[in-house]
């Protein structure tokens, strides 16, 4: 199961440059790199969650990338392992990973009065059957 979530998040400079330390803060990481340029002061921060589901018997693995700039943050979200199809009564009410990532991007932004805007892949067309070779 793989899902990739990506979302814009418009707003003053300050309150963007808060937002991945203060989800740090909440939800720590088991691994994270941070690079900041040196000439732009962009930062790029990729973090990784690990949660195990007990009743799932399967470990679910978020990818987060956090791109802040002076005008926008960019979100990625990449949600891979887990288990997929019917599983009788095996759901969890406990929140994954990528809920309580993706609850903590829109608290924030909303509680900041910060614009977010999600982006949506375009499918490709299809190739015609009848092309040409």
């Amino acid at each position: 199961m793989n899902t990739v979530t990506k979302y814009l998040i418009y707003g003053p400079p300050q309150t963007l440059r808060r937002m991945p330390e203060k989800l740090f803060e909440i939800e720590e990481p088991k691994y994270l790199y941070q690079y900041r340029s040196t000439v732009s002061g962009d930062e790029i921060y990729v973090s990784v969650y690990e949660q195990y589901e007990k009743q799932m018997n399967a470990t679910i693995t978020l990818t987060c990338i956090l791109e802040c700039n002076r005008e926008y943050n960019r979100i990625e979200m990449k949600k891979a392992g887990g288990r997929m199809g019917f599983r009788g009564s095996s759901l969890t009410e406990d929140k994954n990973i990528e809920a309580i990532v993706a609850d903590f991007v829109m608290d924030y932004a909303k509680r900041f009065g910060l614009t977010i805007q999600e982006e949506v892949e375009k499918k490709a067309p299809a190739p015609s059957e009848t092309a040409e070779e």
